[in-house]
């Protein structure tokens, strides 16, 4: 399946500033996120960035780049505004991958991309929790699927709640039980790219402070690729730059 991906990139951040930026043996960070996404297969890769900085630092090491506005509230109406401009056709698969991945593997991006269908104008991607701290971990969204492997439903609770099980103990995993946490990758057909702007706001992404729940609530399937181990973790503080940063100086 041919797609495109574009990396949303803006320059603030509260918990570690100019984080796009951020050297990684000799590159920033925001360019080595293109680099594994190259990989993928790709047919495109883009940047979208709000930012001079970034726009130049993108231009510099030979990525394509597109400047946004800076008031878009998620780096789902950043991309949205890119893929317009691009002209893309309706049923063009659009990847957003996060700019503080640079380690993302390639192969996720490139199946989670092939989850589009004509039915499906949404996807992202799960694996298997196997850690009871990470089930009872509210900063760990999880999923529950149906038997196609779209999404029922996103939360930060444990989910689904193992009744018999953790009336015993919540201590241990239960056997057999398999419960998913959602990788935050998304690819979108472009029609509805450019629709889901406009989609009604949900109560339950304001209560949950998860903003796919907005797509479930307003009717459309999103398909989940399960993948079978955990990706490399993204960088969102300090300690994560610095474990990112060993892998680019081995």
């Amino acid at each position: 399946m041919s797609f495109i991906v574009i990396i949303p990139a803006r320059l603030a951040s509260t918990r570690l500033p100019n984080k796009p930026l951020a050297d990684l043996g000799g590159k920033p960070m925001v360019v080595r996120v293109a680099e594994r996404a190259q990989l993928s297969g790709a047919a495109r890769i883009i940047v979208a960035t709000d930012h001079a900085a970034i726009f130049a630092a993108c231009q510099l090491h030979g990525v394509e780049v597109r400047l946004t506005r800076a008031d878009h509230p998620s780096g789902t109406d950043r991309i949205a505004e890119v893929a317009a401009e691009l002209g893309l056709p309706a049923q063009a698969v659009v990847v957003n991958v996060q700019g503080d991945e640079p380690l993302i593997d390639p192969e996720l991006i490139a199946a989670t991309a092939a989850r589009i269908s004509d039915q499906v104008p949404m996807a992202t991607a799960a694996h298997v929790i196997t850690d009871c701290d990470d089930l009872f971990n509210p900063n760990v969204v999880k999923v529950v699927l149906d038997r196609h492997d779209r999404a029922l439903y996103f939360s930060r609770a444990a989910m689904p709640w193992h009744r018999d099980a953790f009336a015993v103990s919540q201590a241990v995993m239960p056997d057999g039980y398999q419960p998913l946490r959602h990788i935050g990758l998304y690819a979108y057909r472009n029609d509805f790219l450019q629709a889901y702007p406009g989609l009604t706001p949900s109560p339950l992404e304001q209560i949950e402070a998860l903003e796919q729940l907005r797509v479930l609530w307003n009717g459309f399937p999103i398909a989940v690729h399960v993948t079978h181990s955990a990706p490399a973790g993204g960088v969102d503080t300090a300690e994560d730059l610095a474990r990112v940063r060993l892998h680019f100086t081995r």
